[in-house]
């Protein structure tokens, strides 16, 4: 197999671009600076594509290695065929190339190897070959009887040969790509109730889909069901279909010796095949089912991360609780805690009246502009607690429920411990829902990302390989957005590309001993910051107020000398960066000829037009393009609820059967998929991400079980 091509033709790109990416990743590149600084070597592949290929680069290569073991070890056996050889090459994937290998691989002892070792193969290849039109297959057997060997009569010499023609059948490739190919098209899941009692599975008590159509979401939840004891769950395949196909391969009509090899092959499937068909359709489904749940945490996780931050904004954080108290601080614009306090406005002290003159007096005295409420125990009271205290004040407050997941995890962590030693856990939990609203990302990547809470099942999840997805989403956020080397976190830090945890922290400590950095060649004092470590990093690292401009936008570097090229050729300067005096820039490259400028300044066109899009911009955040979060000044009730009544609600969670939107009720609402949008959508990721902001209208409401019917249609 060439490599390269197949992922050429599996990703549609062309061969030039998929060598260089290759390459570029075999050289030890991270997939941020490959997206962002190799474009015109890639063709503009983006971060997603790139670790798609990345990791079906990785697939593939360890395909052909197994491949090769496999030969190496049937050739050391003296076993190989052309027609082995033949299907090793051919084979996609490496339960194909198992298949292959299997009648060779050394086994356990099995009821055919013990038959085997009494002498009763030759029987039982006699009777497969199905050559004797006559006679009675018990006085073949007969000559194979040897007390010696343990096998005292005829009978047992033929059991022993219906065993080792049992496995023969089981180990057939082609019997076994054909039986899956059966289940792929025919079978069914089936769940059925294993014991008594109801259950959040009820709906699985009693039910069967087919095999290719049965969706993630419902793969995962039967699995889950059976892990709890709730399910007893299936394959369902006809067997006579089944059998079928095997007779048709190992039966031939005719002999004396047919209905034995059709009884030996059909106790084969019951007892070999099927079960490990059954076992290995099973663990694909649930293998499918883990990369979508895998997808679409990502696809969830990263608008959670890139919300457009609060800027220039006092916060109040209130983390709400009942017999505690409400911890609450306040956290100045640059993310430094103020103040912390406790308040009890919420059942059993309800002392509303000194809590909201309390937060009435640190607005007044900080000047805060919005309030950050976790939505966790207590969340209901404490919003209805906050609106009625904001509402009528001089001072224009509003507020925002913040998903809290995974706070307490951070609080309770070593970071927290070592950013807020001080602090007990509960205030340290409040600090993170208040500088969630400041700037999410900045305070999330403190957090296991699969604690963030915007996912299914990701506790079921093949947990390196759930780390391995979300640690790449988080790496392309971090890196996108780009970070300001002397304010950032060890945690912020650990995601840039080509820095780790240990890098991190020596550029934390080099800040602390030596002050900001003024320059990004500055960079390269960090003890273990290398060249290699600079060239993957330095881009994504911002100097605000640093003497060279480009030190504080995302051109790298090495792109400088084009950079200077390009400002002289049409007469600007340094300077002109921070004054902002570019405007007509784009207008002077269109009028010369932006390859004809690429070309004089020496790089690539995509390089340049990057260059001019951030010096236009020095210090800019994408983020800040995105729709700011919806704030909000009143609550209201689940109660007031009505059928019809219109909300402007903040997409939550998008997941395979709906989207649950918060509309201020402090419950989030159910868009099921069939009213996600009013045209066809085979997953509401289609229409709406995390952070959307999106008109709903009420459909039904159910008070005592919590839950809200929402519809995103417009007829």
């Amino acid at each position: 197999m060439n490599i390269n091509e197949t992922l050429c033709s599996e990703f549609r790109i062309k061969k030039e671009n998929l060598d260089n990416i290759v390459a570029l990743i075999d050289d030890g590149n991270t997939i941020p600076f490959i997206a962002r600084y190799r474009k015109e070597m890639t063709g503009h592949c983006d971060d997603q594509v790139l670790r798609e290929i990345a990791d079906r680069l990785e697939y593939l290569r360890n395909l052909e290695k197994r491949k090769q073991e496999v030969y190496d070890n049937i050739a050391a056996q003296e076993k190989m065929t052309d027609e082995i050889a033949s299907s090793l090459a051919e084979a996609q994937t490496l339960a194909a190339v198992e298949d292959i290998y299997r009648p060779f691989k050394q086994k356990k002892r099995t009821r055919a190897s013990v038959a085997k070792e009494k002498g009763l193969e030759p029987l039982a290849q006699l009777l497969l070959e199905q050559s004797v039109t006559s006679g009675d297959i018990n006085a073949m057997a007969e000559e194979y009887v040897d007390a010696e060997k343990g096998v005292e009569n005829a009978q047992q010499a033929l059991e022993g040969a219906s065993d080792i023609i049992a496995e023969t059948v089981s180990d057939d490739p082609e019997i076994r790509k054909e039986l899956k190919e059966l289940i792929r098209k025919e079978a069914l899941i089936v769940s059925k109730q294993a014991k008594e009692g109801d259950s959040v599975y009820s709906m699985y008590y009693d039910y069967s889909e087919p095999v290719k159509t049965v969706p993630s979401h419902r793969i995962l939840a039967i699995n889950r069901g059976e892990k709890e004891g709730w399910l007893n769950v299936s394959v369902g395949v006809s067997e006579d279909r089944a059998l079928k196909i095997i007779n048709d391969i190992y039966v031939r009509p005719g002999s004396v010796s047919s209905d034995f090899v059709a009884n030996a092959a059909r106790d084969g499937y019951e007892r070999l095949i099927f079960p490990s068909v059954e076992r290995e359709t099973r663990s694909d489904l649930t293998d499918k089912a883990d990369e979508q749940a895998i997808k679409m945490f990502g696809l969830n996780l990263k608008p959670l991360l890139m919300q457009p931050p609060i800027k220039g904004k006092t916060v109040l954080a209130v983390d709400p609780a009942y017999r505690t108290g409400c911890k609450i601080c306040v956290i100045d614009e640059k993310g430094k805690v103020l103040l912390t306090d406790v308040i009890y406005p919420t059942p059993p002290q309800s002392k509303v009246a000194e809590a909201a003159e309390k937060v009435k007096r640190y607005i007044a005295k900080f000047g805060v502009d919005c309030i950050s409420i976790g939505n966790g125990t207590a969340s209901k009271e404490t919003e209805i607690f906050i609106a009625d205290t904001i509402r009528g004040l001089d001072r224009k407050v509003t507020y925002m429920v913040v998903n809290e997941a995974g706070a307490s995890v951070y609080s309770a962590s070593k970071l927290g411990a070592e950013e807020f030693p001080d602090f007990d856990v509960s205030l340290r939990s409040a600090v993170s829902i208040g500088r969630r609203l400041q700037d999410p990302l900045a305070e999330l990547v403190k957090i296991d990302p699969k604690s963030i809470g915007v996912g299914q099942y990701q506790h079921d999840m093949p947990q390196a390989r759930l780390d391995a997805a979300l640690s790449g989403v988080v790496e392309d956020c971090v890196n996108s957005v780009g970070v300001d080397i002397n304010t950032a976190s060890p945690s912020l830090l650990s995601y840039v590309a080509g820095i780790n945890s240990a890098i991190a922290k020596n550029i934390v400590d080099y800040r602390n001993e030596n002050g900001p950095f003024r320059s990004r060649k500055e960079f390269l004092k960090v003890k273990k910051l290398g060249p290699k470590a600079f060239e993957q990093c330095a881009g994504f690292l911002r100097i605000p107020g640093a003497t060279d401009p480009f030190d504080n936008t995302a051109v790298h570097p090495e792109s400088y000398d084009a950079a200077r090229k390009m400002m002289d050729l049409f007469g600007y300067t340094p300077e002109d960066i921070t004054e902002g005096n570019l405007s007509l820039l784009n207008f002077k490259l269109d009028k010369y000829g932006r390859q004809k400028a690429a070309e004089q300044c020496g790089t690539g066109l995509d390089t340049l037009n990057d260059i001019v899009s951030e010096i236009l911009k020095p210090g800019r955040d994408i983020r800040d393009e995105l729709p700011p979060p919806l704030l909000r000044s009143d609550v209201m009730d689940i109660n007031d609820l009505k059928e019809g009544m219109e909300f402007t609600g903040t997409v939550r969670n998008v997941i395979d059967f709906g989207v649950f939107v918060d509309i201020g009720v402090h419950q989030d609402g159910l868009v099921h998929i069939s009213q996600v949008a009013d045209r066809y959508i085979k997953h509401p990721s289609e229409v709406v991400k995390v952070g959307d902001i999106v008109k709903v209208r009420v459909l039904g409401v159910d008070p005592a079980k919590k839950r809200i019917s929402l519809t995103m249609k417009t007829k």
